[in-house]
């Protein structure tokens, strides 16, 4: 495994030479580091699922660096007139946080989609990894580059602390911008749905093309333990990211509503994650000086209550309280709207056990 940076054009040009030689190569987006192999290169996609141990009916992202190059991966030939209508106004949210269910072209490999008819796209908002996938294949197929199942990674040590030599070379590019994974929104029948809730908010969405569903999460059962060799999907799979247990630190993990976290007393041995510096200061000043023994385990994602912060933060502080040995997480809800539901939804994904 080598380490290079993204601020040498010298070396996104060795990774996307490594892609196209069937290497994997872990790079930055503007949401969280992705795991990268060539999208029609079935060996490279089946190091992707080993690597990560990841089940094989949990379909994969395929990236694009280009809006044009979307029928890479899409046969939008199918699509009804009132389809490509939305397709067209949706284009506008590109690139960024936005990944679109559509139904995929022939020529990409069933591996890429865990064998469904349809393909998972996004155009990533990040100059580096627009430069690696141009220069490699312009279609890369990009999970998030962590083992299945834990914290996604937000910086390239993350990647290396979960995969390791599994991956041929990390590009560095520093902390995602965004810090949470791109909404998955369904294109591909009549009625668009939200599969999962990301970094590209339900209202602006619903701004361009009127009301969405929102589909449930989805239970493994007994089929989602087993490490990246599963073939039998459960019910109702269609979209990374929807399992109902995901995105988990190794420590336990609670969640609470604000007023419910502040009335916590402080046990030693466990962390807190507030939201804003106003909550913590609540459950600060309830408990008293005895929280002084917590030091570095209470944590903030944003002291002022900023929603784009605090999302940024999200996995990175999980990361850095997960390595603290700590015998339970005890995190507070974000409040609604914009990227609040995002960031709920992976804090109750990481409480599942």
């Amino acid at each position: 495994m080598r380490f290079l940076s993204i601020k040498k054009k010298a070396d996104i040009r060795a990774a996307a030479e490594l892609i196209r030689a069937g290497g994997l190569a872990a790079f930055p987006t503007e949401t969280v580091y992705g795991l990268g192999g060539d999208a029609f290169n079935t060996a490279a996609l089946a190091r992707i699922f080993e690597a990560k141990r990841r089940p094989r009916f949990d379909p994969l992202i395929i990236h694009i660096a280009a809006a044009e190059d979307l029928e890479l991966a899409a046969d939008l030939s199918v699509l009804s007139p009132r389809t490509r209508q939305r397709l067209d106004r949706l284009r506008g949210l590109w690139p960024g946080p936005l990944t679109l269910i559509l139904p995929k072209r022939r020529e990409l490999p069933d591996l890429a989609t865990s064998g469904l008819a349809t393909a998972a796209i996004r155009f990533p908002d990040h100059p580096a990894a627009q430069m690696l996938i141009r220069l490699s294949t312009r279609a890369v197929a990009a999970p998030s580059a962590n083992l299945f199942g834990r914290l996604s990674p937000t910086r390239a040590e993350h990647v290396r602390d979960q995969l390791g030599d599994k991956v041929d070379i990390i590009l560095d590019g520093g902390p995602a911008r965004v810090g949470i994974e791109s909404t998955v929104l369904d294109l591909a029948g009549e009625r668009p749905r939200l599969l999962r809730l990301g970094g590209t908010p339900r209202e602006q969405i619903e701004a361009l093309i009127g009301p969405v569903e929102i589909a449930g999460p989805v239970r493994a059962g007994d089929s989602g333990s087993a490490g990246g060799r599963d073939t039998v999907p459960p019910a109702g799979l269609e979209s990374p990211g929807q399992l109902t247990s995901h995105y988990a630190p190794r420590t336990p993990l609670s969640v609470y509503r604000r007023e419910d976290i502040a009335a916590l007393d402080y046990r030693p041995g466990e962390g807190f994650l507030f939201f804003d510096g106003a909550a913590r200061e609540a459950w600060t000043a309830r408990n008293g000086g005895g929280v002084q023994n917590a030091g570095t385990a209470v944590m903030t994602l944003s002291e002022t209550g900023d929603m784009i912060e605090a999302a940024a933060a999200l996995f990175d502080t999980l990361h850095k309280l997960d390595a603290l040995g700590l015998s339970r997480i005890r995190a507070q809800e974000a409040p609604g709207g914009s990227l609040g539901p995002a960031i709920n939804d992976r804090l109750y994904r990481a409480s599942v056990r």
